[in-house]
């Protein structure tokens, strides 16, 4: 074998186990390459407690409650299904009731979240995308205050 075959196969071998390597962890991380999950989905999957995960859905109006120490306890909730979740420290100054919310944590026993980050909405008239599909999807979906079927407008 020549000097410029070898390199060539040495090259070709290096992009094969490049690619599985890819592969495997592509294949490891399926169900991980989630922007978040909808309170149904969580029902559904039966996932089971300490899993971390993305929580995303509308904050239940009525539901959030402030505690001392900059606790705060609230609902995400989407058509079918309500999680309550439990928070430490500031939210977003756009956190409100009846507005898309995604809340970063470990899943708790009994329909309880603990959130270590809430991510509100970044202005008037924008959710994130995967929650406004979600909602659409489900038929709930929210905005200026009134239940829509239509789309978010960005």
């Amino acid at each position: 074998m020549t000097r410029k075959q070898r390199r060539l196969t040495l090259i070709l071998v290096g992009l094969a186990v490049l690619a599985v390597a890819l592969g495997l962890v592509l294949f490891a991380m399926r169900d991980t390459i989630v922007f978040f999950r909808a309170p149904s989905d969580v029902v559904a999957m039966d996932i089971k407690p300490g899993t971390r995960l993305r929580l995303g859905g509308l904050v239940a109006e009525g539901s959030v409650v402030r505690e001392p120490g900059q606790k705060v306890v609230f609902v995400v909730r989407d058509a079918h299904h309500a999680i309550t979740v439990h928070y430490t420290g500031l939210l977003p100054d756009l956190f409100r009731e009846g507005q898309g919310v995604i809340a970063e944590g470990v899943l708790e026993g009994a329909g309880s979240f603990a959130a270590d980050s809430v991510l509100a909405k970044h202005d008037e008239r924008y959710m994130p995308r995967e929650v406004a599909d979600a909602l659409k999807k489900q038929g709930l979906w929210q905005e200026d205050g009134a239940a829509s079927k239509e789309g978010p407008t960005q």
